[in-house]
């Protein structure tokens, strides 16, 4: 029992660490804008419901939380409608509802129960055969399919790309005969082939085919190594002047619109220094290597797929956002996992980590 606690210590500890450093940051957010002026009580109460979460999701079974789990996506496909109608607006995108006062993103709820859903549906399918895959696969197909288009409206390039994920990781976990992944290998490189021929030399048929909006968000993210940004080119100076140390609190290097949020890193490491950085890395190696471990040593195949799917995300995330606050990826507006300011990904992150360490601990599922 001591040895299973002090395992989950590896966890825990860089969570926490990863939570304080965020905190830290939105103590010095409220220099950035106006608009900050109130993240740093926000986000401690996000914080305080997320390990509030976790500890009420440890204490409860989840053994029936799959078959619940297409009536989180139905609601989940619901709200996506629903905020193409009502949302509200923020820089182009209508991403967000609002209630009372309080604002989420129903996207982000959409990443739990897509991944629950498709965890249940494969599990329960029986194959005998290859036309079982196959339909099988055009049903998981389906399923993401439909979010991913209301998404794609809102638009929110990021959302689709954390489906294709989860998707992805329940496929490759069903172990199916060789020759689908290499024809869904072959199909890709085709589409992509083709996107890049139309893009480079038949542009009016592009346009035509995917629609203006959408050529200009592709065009801007394969041209994003010349392009100017701002926010970028402030991020890499804030980098590149900063201190071992930084500056401290109630201090800003330099103006980064979108620091709390997309360019969280670029500005701990401003405020705090090269050393915040380090340890902001070390924290997630610690955790992705933990989550790793006791999943490939749990052998509830259902468990392994769902875990795997938060697993994928949360890396995911970890190396677009820092890739992007390094100039290394186009930018998009991807936080970075309990350090970004942001209510509904901050839970969402905490319920999915949460479901996954309580699931690990059930032996029938």
């Amino acid at each position: 029992m001591k040895t299973k606690k002090y395992e989950n210590l590896l966890l825990y500890i860089p969570l926490l660490i990863l939570t304080i450093i965020s905190l830290f940051n939105m103590v010095n957010a409220k220099l950035v804008s106006d608009v900050y002026q109130n993240v740093f009580i926000k986000q401690i109460v996000w914080f305080l419901m997320g390990y509030l979460i976790i500890f009420i999701l440890q204490k409860i079974k989840f053994k029936n939380i799959f078959k619940i789990s297409k009536y989180l996506y139905i609601i989940s496909i619901l709200l996506l409608i629903l905020v193409l109608f009502l949302g509200d607006s923020t820089n182009g995108a209508r991403c967000w509802l609002s209630f009372k006062g309080l604002s989420f993103q129903p996207s982000e709820i959409m990443k739990l129960s897509l991944a629950l859903y498709l965890v249940n549906i494969s599990s329960r399918q029986k194959i005998n055969n290859g036309k079982d895959e196959f339909f099988l696969l055009l049903k998981m197909l389906f399923i993401t399919l439909i979010p991913s288009i209301l998404v794609f409206l809102e638009p929110d390039t990021g959302a689709i790309i954390n489906f294709l994920l989860i998707l992805l990781v329940v496929i490759f976990s069903l172990k199916l005969n060789k020759w689908w992944y290499i024809s869904g290998i072959l199909i890709l490189g085709i589409f992509i082939a083709t996107f890049f021929i139309l893009y480079f030399n038949y542009q009016d048929i592009l346009i035509k085919l995917i629609g203006t909006s959408f050529f200009y968000r592709m065009d801007r993210l394969i041209n994003f190594a010349s392009g100017n940004s701002y926010q970028l080119t402030q991020a890499l100076v804030t980098i590149g002047a900063s201190s071992f140390w930084g500056i401290g609190l109630n201090k800003i290097l330099l103006y980064i619109p979108e620091a709390p949020t997309d360019f969280i890193f670029a500005f701990s490491i401003g405020n705090f220094g090269l050393f915040s950085g380090f340890v902001i890395l070390l924290c997630y190696f610690i955790i992705d290597i933990y989550l790793l471990y006791k999943l490939k040593h749990f052998n509830n195949k259902k468990v392994k797929m769902f875990g795997y799917s938060y697993l994928s995300v949360f890396l995911f995330h970890q190396i677009y956002n820092i890739g992007m606050n390094l100039g290394l990826l186009p930018i998009m507006g991807i936080p970075l996992p309990y350090l970004s300011y942001g209510g509904t990904n901050t839970l969402i992150n905490f319920i999915f980590l949460g479901l996954t360490l309580n699931l690990l601990k059930e032996k029938n599922i």
